[in-house]
């Protein structure tokens, strides 16, 4: 099509300037003309420019997060740690009282398994020396077989029997029969072992 175009051109100009050599005008004036309508425009380039479509990376570690998940772990597992009672080699269930007295006796058995040797008392108890003074809010109390109690702020005592002090309260057996904890309590002096498991 653009040949076509181009052979048109150069015929008018052809038959419309017959003088061109006589003028001084160059015969090749008209076919460069022609030539020159002959050449290609150059190509635009239809590609826009890309975009990017990518979208920045968000970090998906959250330290602060992390830090309190861990810290919420810690503090799960130290509550499921419990103080676990052995008397003279049998363990028992404790009931024990959410007190400040308790929590200290914990952070003790946490060093390490506690023993204390403990004495027979007025037919009614056992008692021994923590070797160590515990916070107490001793009011008086009148106790029951299977009781524990903090008394002197360093001496537990655990009862087989009934008696009326001040005392701070620590548990209560719960797994003995009265007759069962006499018969592990009223017949000499025990060792008792307390721990964290």
């Amino acid at each position: 099509m653009i040949m076509k175009a181009a052979l048109a051109v150069y015929l008018a100009l052809t038959l419309l300037l017959p003088g061109c050599a006589a003028s001084g005008i160059k015969e090749e004036t008209a076919a460069e003309v022609v030539s020159g309508l002959g050449e290609e425009a150059p190509a635009r380039s239809e590609e826009a420019p890309s975009q990017s479509n990518e979208v920045p990376a968000q970090g998906n570690e959250a330290p602060a997060q992390n830090a309190e998940a861990q810290s919420e772990e810690h503090t799960k597992e130290d509550e499921e740690m419990e103080l676990k009672l052995t008397i003279a080699d049998t363990p028992v269930s404790v009931e024990w009282q959410d007190n400040e007295s308790v929590k200290a006796l914990k952070e003790l058995a946490e060093e390490g398994p506690l023993t204390v040797e403990m004495e027979m008392y007025g037919g009614f108890e056992q008692v021994g020396s923590l070797g160590s003074r515990l916070p107490s809010s001793d009011s008086q109390t009148t106790t029951s077989c299977g009781d524990i109690v903090l008394y002197s702020s360093d001496r537990i005592v655990i009862f087989y029997g009934s008696n009326s002090w001040s005392y701070t309260r620590l548990g209560r057996i719960t797994d003995k029969s009265g007759e069962e904890l006499r018969s592990l309590l009223s017949n000499g002096d025990v060792s008792i072992t307390i721990a964290v498991e």
